[in-house]
């Protein structure tokens, strides 16, 4: 299996806070990895590190098969980088923005214009290209930060919370967007706070807490860590949930749990339609009024909110950073 992206016991300090504490990531090429955390667990640093803004102060990574050290160069080579928030020129137009890209990748001056004229074509921004891109939506402009990271035609994107403040209707398209780069081989590592995206997109998510990996695996296996299905019945009179909770308890053989002020009981399904149907008649027999009735799977926000607990952290440099470092990485490529 070829990895893309490899990394073991990465490690980094601002002052006296351990924003990394060793993580550890492979990401085979051609898949997409979705990394999930609160705010100040380490997810920007660690992509700053794996994009060469950062050095680690322990461990080591490869990114496309390059020490992100010891080949740094090669490495920005085969890379593209979009922040959480858009790193274009507002002053320049679209097409200007691209053709600038591609000139300091060292594409010739016809090749910069022909590769700036396919990407505005392939993320529908030809009828926007020749006005300032201050002027474009927030979707617009999301479109055009991931068309300048593919100038180079990069083998590896890392996206860093690439979808933050967008409407839906432009989170959806921003997606399918992603989804064609990756049909097309390129590997990506997806730092996000919408655990929808991560759901919609990874093709494997691990987790990290304070510095640290604290699950892997995909979506549904991190699902399955939190238990499984439960039945949710909402009450019409919450002075019957305790011939509520007994008629469940009887059915199914297990205690509920009361939320919404008793409002709700939730009890795990150990069999299935066998459980749900049971539970059904016992609730009827009884004379239980009910106003819901539904089966509630585990989902990702269970996974988050099960396994972190760090809140934000504000020792940790802030995404904004990243435009002006990344400008300078370009220059230099």
């Amino acid at each position: 299996m070829e990895l893309a992206i490899h990394a073991e016991g990465l490690r980094k300090r601002y002052g006296d806070h351990e924003a990394l504490r060793g993580v550890d990531l492979a990401v085979p090429a051609g898949t997409v990895l979705g990394v999930l955390g609160p705010n100040g667990a380490g997810k920007t640093t660690t992509v700053r590190i794996l994009a060469t803004l950062l050095e680690p102060d322990a461990g080591t990574a490869r990114v496309a098969g390059y020490d992100v050290v010891r080949d740094r160069r090669q490495v920005q080579r085969a890379i593209g980088l979009t922040g959480q928030y858009a790193a274009v020129d507002e002053q320049l137009t679209g097409a200007e923005n691209l053709r600038m890209v591609g000139m300091l990748q060292r594409l010739s001056r016809s090749d910069a214009r022909r590769r700036a004229a396919e990407l505005l074509q392939r993320f529908r921004l030809t009828d926007a290209a020749d006005r300032p891109a201050g002027t474009y939506s927030g979707g617009m402009r999301r479109r055009l930060d991931l068309a300048v990271s593919l100038v180079a035609r990069p083998s590896v994107i890392f996206l860093d919370e690439p979808t933050t403040g967008l409407d839906p209707a432009s989170r959806l398209d921003l997606w399918e967007m992603i989804r064609e780069q990756v049909a097309a081989g390129v590997t990506v590592l997806l730092t996000t706070q919408y655990l929808e995206e991560a759901d919609e997109l990874a093709d494997r998510i691990v987790v990290v807490d304070a510095g640290r990996v604290v699950a892997e695996g995909t979506s549904d296996e991190l699902k399955r860590t939190v238990g499984g299905e439960r039945l949710e019945v909402g009450l019409a009179d919450p002075s019957q949930r305790a011939a509520a909770s007994a008629a469940l308890s009887r059915a199914v053989g297990a205690l509920p749990l009361a939320a919404d002020d008793g409002r709700v009981l939730s009890v795990p399904l150990g069999g299935g339609l066998h459980d749900i149907a049971e539970a059904a008649v016992a609730l009827r027999a009884d004379g239980v009024e009910v106003t819901d009735f539904a089966v509630r799977r585990p989902s990702l926000d269970d996974v988050f909110l099960s396994l972190t607990k760090s809140g934000d952290d504000p020792q940790e440099p802030p995404a904004e950073d990243h435009t002006r470092e990344r400008t300078e990485e370009r220059s230099a490529a």
